[in-house]
């Protein structure tokens, strides 16, 4: 059994998300970050840098307990326990990882920055604006390339695909402005959103 430590954040849907898809029996515990949840001495003891999300898997490599924090090395993690979403030709992988770091490490952190930004006490919309345009320069790469095939890395579902919808359906449920005009994701997107295991994984 694993226990999963999250909120309805990209990162938080990211790790639930790779939970269920994967198959992995696993317990939600809810973190509440506006009660501050995430910097308890309990919570601290798991992610010293009272971040979510957090799994303990008791059962971990070699029997043993182990607990990760990160979301992406979750969802990687996920998917080298279950043997999913991770093809095994090279080039495919290589596709595979290719589109995963930019979902994790391009798209996800420039959501964050336009929330940051614009939930300051004092908005500086010139930034804001900056944000939003390399937002939507993404997305359009994002459109391009699903026009051309099925899924974020080529004709089979990855964990690529896992973590670039954890970031978009948060950024369409807060913003939904930001995800008009791109034709394509928004397929891929409907696709995503139909699977059982994505509705179970955005109900926290």
């Amino acid at each position: 059994m694993i226990d999963l430590y999250a909120a309805g954040t990209s990162n938080g849907l990211r790790a639930r998300m790779a939970l269920e898809e994967c198959g992995l029996a696993y317990k939600l515990n809810p973190i509440a970050l506006d009660k501050g949840e995430h910097k308890t001495p309990q919570f601290l003891a798991l992610n010293p840098n009272a971040q979510i999300p957090v799994i303990v898997d008791h059962e971990g490599p070699g029997g043993k307990p182990l607990t990760l924090a990160q979301s992406t090395a979750i969802l990687v993690y996920c998917a080298e326990k279950s043997g999913k979403f991770m093809p095994r030709d090279g080039a495919a992988r290589a596709a595979m990882w290719e589109a995963l770091m930019s979902a994790s490490t391009d798209v996800t952190p420039t959501f964050g920055s336009i929330n940051a930004v614009l939930r300051s006490e004092e908005p500086h919309a010139p930034s804001a604006e900056l944000f939003k345009e390399r937002w939507k320069q993404y997305l359009k790469v994002w459109d391009d390339r699903l026009a051309r095939q099925k899924y974020c890395a080529g004709n089979e579902m990855t964990i690529a695909d896992i973590s670039l919808y954890g970031i978009y359906a948060r950024a369409k449920a807060a913003a939904a402005q930001l995800c008009e005009g791109f034709p394509s994701v928004a397929r891929w997107a409907g696709e995503m959103a139909a699977r059982p295991a994505m509705q179970r994984a955005v109900k926290f």
